[in-house]
């Protein structure tokens, strides 16, 4: 074929056959980057992208998978869950409507680039020419009529460009497959493409067309910051390993077991990395900061040296600067981003890949051991927490259970690959602390934007990711009310596809996380309460429960259901539905009412969220002493 030949096409249709033919390559593995397309039509993409998905599932069947979506926010959801169980090597495309539809995807996109995880969003736009200026559900500016809805992906993509000129979308499509697939830049990656450009032909050249791989980048560590970084573990007393996403999406799970066990360097993970190392492993502290373990925040405020490996430090690992409080305490941040490897002032930044720093590690510290002295604590901070951990799992009694036995229940109904999603509300903190991942894949807790509504769709994306690559493990989403009310529609698409989740909804009325945080601000959980409006008060904070039935939602949906009753039997009821659940072929919701406050052991992490200065209501008062009192211990890490 000459490599001049072209195809008349137009851009939707030529966009839509150049993302099917784009491959990720790491090693010897080989994957579809975008594995297919999640859309939603109205008058913005129906014509264009819409029409080039209708040809070829007529002339080419299984070239681009579509798929349907009842949310353009879960649309990306779901690209962001099937990245995490690809480890970031593959995700989906998202084509919405202009306006409203577009608008949908601001807050996955930036949960998806919070993340640092890959998905392709395709959001119309209105008329490049502007022939019916203004078209239907078109944003207008007075003072600048270039702008569209669309700008506002600018801040919270990785990549945005727009397709206003059928000609552009060659150096526009290649621009963000770079973006999708380098490990330091992945994000959300936008492409707007304006609704008449998007039915508008030219000419393509086939070599658009054809197979590309773009190859995945693995940095090795730069010889000099490697040395200085083997100097500073070498002489440190001791050190502490704190893991992030980074060590799964680069495979390194190996490397890092093999690296602490040679040298007995303790691990705290963020709540990305959950799964780094499996819950009883000799090192695996657990969660480290605000929402961490007792064990792992112990061993990390008189560390002298903190190892960061693939982490972007947040705030909750580090507790708000107050988690690290050895004052000659040093990080070496190993990333392949350079942004988060310069973190907190670092002097030690490896700009690698997680497993290939690991590797070189190993080979640099060989011989290299925590003492007796260290490593005995350790064990004795673990076995302590261990414990406590037990206790919080024991079945209570209680007509209305805590949700640390609700985690444990379905913690011992699980299978070891099973995977936990969840994303917001008091179970992230709960589950950081209590649950005992057992896989490189069985936590997925999406923290980094902690979106509520995200915990279905992810759900649903992680599973598709699950069976994508022939593997049948139950995916168990954990979830509140108050979540659940968030996004919940998603549940049909999980019905419509015949894709199995198990949905364990923990009904506790109201917004028990904040409700607890407003406690601690002296807000007294105003608010957060889901009750009936008084009239007299002028506020919901009586005790009138409102009359909603969860289960019957789920129900109508079409979801199989069962409802464990308030009774001291809840608990073993639960675990029988987990089993009845995983035995089923279909997915199925579980509703459990929970008692709000009881909480999980304490891990003694702080986050920072501040409280009035002053106040007339005493409670806040309170607070705001209790606060001064907590924050004394923060600084501005500069190790």
């Amino acid at each position: 074929m000459s490599t001049n030949s072209t195809r008349r096409m137009t851009v939707g249709q030529a966009l839509m056959e150049f993302l099917a033919n784009q491959y990720t390559v790491d090693g010897d593995h080989r994957e579809r980057t975008i594995a297919g397309t999640f859309g939603i039509f109205g008058h913005g993409n129906v014509a264009g992208v819409g029409q080039a998905l209708k040809q070829l599932n007529e002339l080419r069947p299984g070239l681009m998978p579509y798929r349907q979506a009842r949310n353009e926010q879960a649309m990306v959801h779901q690209s962001v869950g099937y990245a995490r169980m690809h480890r970031r090597l593959g995700t989906w495309a998202s084509a919405a409507s202009v306006g409203p539809g577009a608008s949908n995807m601001l807050t996955g996109a930036a949960l998806a680039t919070s993340n640092r995880m890959p998905a392709l969003l395709l959001p119309s736009d209105t008329f490049a020419t502007r022939v019916s200026d203004p078209v239907l559900q078109q944003l207008e500016h007075p003072w600048d009529t270039s702008i569209t809805v669309n700008d506002a992906f600018r801040p919270v993509s990785v990549f945005f460009d727009r397709v206003d000129r059928p000609e552009k979308l060659f150096s526009i499509a290649l621009s963000a497959m770079r973006s999708l697939t380098d490990p330091a830049e992945t994000g959300a990656v936008t492409i707007a493409l304006p609704e008449d450009v998007q039915a508008e032909a030219l000419d393509v050249p086939e070599e658009f067309l054809q197979q590309r791989e773009w190859r995945l980048s693995r940095p090795l560590p730069q010889r000099d910051a490697l040395a200085e970084a083997v100097r500073a573990i070498a002489g440190a007393e001791r050190p502490l390993i704190v893991a992030g996403g980074g060590v799964l999406y680069s495979g390194a799970e190996d490397q890092l077991r093999g690296f602490v066990e040679a040298t007995g360097i303790p691990v705290g993970t963020s709540q990305a990395g959950g799964g780094v190392l499996v819950w009883d492993h000799d090192q695996n502290l657990g969660g480290v900061g605000a929402t961490g373990t007792l064990a792992s925040n112990k061993i990390a405020a008189e560390a002298d040296v903190v190892i960061g490996i693939g982490t972007r430090y947040s705030d909750f690992t580090t507790a708000s600067r107050t988690a690290f409080r050895n004052p000659d305490v040093k990080f070496v941040n190993i990333n392949v981003a350079s942004f988060d490897a310069y973190k907190h002032g670092t002097q030690i930044a490896v700009i690698a890949d997680a497993r290939e720093a690991l590797t070189e590690l190993s080979q640099e510290l060989s011989g290299f051991t925590v003492s007796a002295d260290y490593a005995a604590e350790v064990a004795r901070v673990k076995g302590e927490w261990d414990g406590l951990v037990d206790e919080a799992f024991e079945p209570s009694g209680l007509s209305l259970p805590g949700q640390p036995e609700i985690i444990g229940a379905t913690q011992q109904a699980s299978a070891p690959k099973d995977v936990v999603i969840q994303a917001a509300g008091s179970l992230p903190g709960d589950l950081h602390k209590l649950w005992r991942v057992r896989d490189a894949l069985g936590y997925h807790v999406e923290y980094a934007f902690s979106c509520m509504g995200y915990e279905i769709a992810g759900g649903i994306g992680a599973k598709r990711g699950l069976e994508a690559s022939g593997d049948d493990r139950d995916v168990i989403v954990m979830v509140g009310d108050g979540s659940y009310l968030m996004l919940n529609t998603e549940l049909v698409t999980a019905v419509a596809e015949g894709i199995k989740i198990i949905v364990v909804l923990i009904q506790n009325h109201g917004y028990a996380s904040i409700g607890h945080l407003s406690e601690t601000v002296g807000s007294e959980r105003f608010g957060t309460k889901y009750r009936a409006y008084d009239r007299d008060a002028d506020n919901f904070q009586g005790e009138d429960v409102l009359p909603v039935d969860l289960a019957m939602n789920a129900r109508s949906y079409g979801l199989d259901v069962i409802e464990v009753q308030p009774s001291e039997n809840a608990i073993e009821e639960l675990k029988a539905a987990i089993a009845t659940a995983k035995a089923s072929e279909k997915s199925t919701f579980i509703h459990i009412n929970s008692n709000p406050h009881i909480y999980a052991p304490d891990g003694e992490g702080w986050w920072d969220v501040p409280v009035a200065q002053v106040s007339e209501i005493s409670s806040t008062q309170a607070a705001r002493e209790q606060y001064e009192r907590e924050q004394e211990p923060q600084r501005n890490y500069l190790g």
